[in-house]
């Protein structure tokens, strides 16, 4: 960003009367991706987060990847980093963006030509960022991120080596040897332990689904000795790859989450997303492990940030999506809007509407497409109330 640009900006965010959003250290009491934080200070969600695919290769192809089916062996060129730089320089109240793929550091050419520079961007802005990465190539090409990344996220829902071989290459179209697979685990451990003990906050990520629920607290342990500082855990619903592997029920779901609190560590920050699990909820063991979650020292619940206050942007075609592995249609592109007024039309679509609920007394968002898509068809969140016990 030239230094005219970083003025502009200073100077928008002096105008909003705002302290920049990279002045807080992100923490348990801040977490900038949750949309709660925006709708309750602006009264109604706007877009607060973007969301970039800048990778469609990967060296892994885990058997629950969301992006599955887009993984390619080759892929096209990119739309010009200069218009995505633009497109975010228009979007008014922009406090954090996310990379994703793919590996998105797959390429050095797509580390060198997007990734850092993106990076570099929000850092000058004051944007936090984060970077979702299996973790599993040269420690080198993740260090060179550093001075810029705020969250290096990535996926751990393994006990072992034989694990990742079975997990991570569970739809490789041809065998992947156990060698190759336990060096990239090796190295995926390395790396996450070189990066924490170097001050960046590595996030692991576990989904609880039909292999992990009952392992969940030995996951839990294997994160820490990693030296992650957050642990995110998230239910799996059946989305591309995962759509045909088993499904756990409410209740197995809901035993896996009290497991893991009766048994964590509590120095690490611990958050939960997508729940299925609601205040307002008929069940009384929901709604008091809701409860729970909320008293539990150093545990989040963070309401889904996609089509609340993010917006996915797609780098190869620039069309906008409201999540990178929802079925839902691109509804415009960067090349012909800008992203606040893509995010004002999908709000006013009906497709928003139906999960447009916000409950204040349980800092609530509702479910997201994916939630209320699988358990709540038919449910009208804005005729529920929270049961606050």
């Amino acid at each position: 960003m030239s230094g005219l640009q970083m003025n502009k900006h200073m100077n928008h965010m002096e105008d909003r009367d705002i302290q920049p959003p990279g002045s807080y250290p992100l923490s348990p009491g801040w977490d900038p991706w949750d949309p709660i934080r925006s709708l309750e200070k602006h009264g109604k969600h706007v877009l607060t987060s973007v969301e970039m695919t800048v990778s469609n290769l990967c060296n892994m192809r885990c058997e629950h990847c969301a992006v599955g089916d887009t993984l390619t062996f080759r892929e096209p060129d990119k739309i010009p980093l200069s218009l995505m730089l633009s497109r975010l320089d228009e979007v008014e109240h922009l406090e954090t963006i996310s990379i994703t793929g793919g590996e998105p550091s797959f390429t050095e050419r797509t580390v060198d030509d997007y990734i850092i520079p993106l990076l570099r961007y929000a850092k000058e802005r004051g944007v936090r960022s984060q970077i979702n990465s299996n973790l599993t190539l040269d420690y080198g090409r993740y260090e060179r991120l550093a001075p810029y990344l705020d969250v290096m996220h990535i996926s751990y829902n393994y006990l072992s080596a034989d694990d990742f071989h079975r997990i991570g290459f569970g739809k490789s179209p041809h065998p992947v040897p156990k060698e190759t697979a336990y060096k990239l685990y090796e190295r995926m451990i390395d790396n996450a332990r070189r990066l924490s003990a170097g001050g960046m906050l590595v996030s692991a990520e576990s989904m609880i689904n039909y292999r992990t629920h009952l392992d969940i607290v030995e996951i839990h342990r294997q994160i820490i000795e990693m030296g992650c500082r957050r642990h995110e855990v998230h239910p799996m619903y059946p989305s591309s790859f995962a759509v045909d592997l088993p499904m756990l029920s409410r209740d197995e779901m809901a035993a896996a989450v009290e497991r893991l609190l009766d048994a964590r560590d509590p120095s690490i920050w611990m958050l939960f997303g997508t729940l299925p699990f609601f205040r307002c909820s008929v069940d009384e063991r929901e709604r008091g492990l809701v409860k729970r979650l909320s008293e539990e020292h150093g545990v989040t619940v963070r309401n889904d940030p996609d089509g609340r206050n993010r917006l996915n942007v797609n780098l190869f075609t620039g069309d906008v999506f409201v999540t990178d592995f929802a079925d839902v249609p691109s509804f415009g592109s960067v090349k012909s809007d800008k992203l606040d007024d893509l995010f004002s039309r999908w709000l006013q679509g009906p497709l928003a509407a139906s999960v447009n609920c916000h409950c204040p007394a349980a800092g609530c968002c509702g479910p997201n497409l994916l939630v209320k898509d699988m358990y709540y068809q038919e449910e009208n969140f804005l005729l529920r109330s929270a049961v606050l016990e």
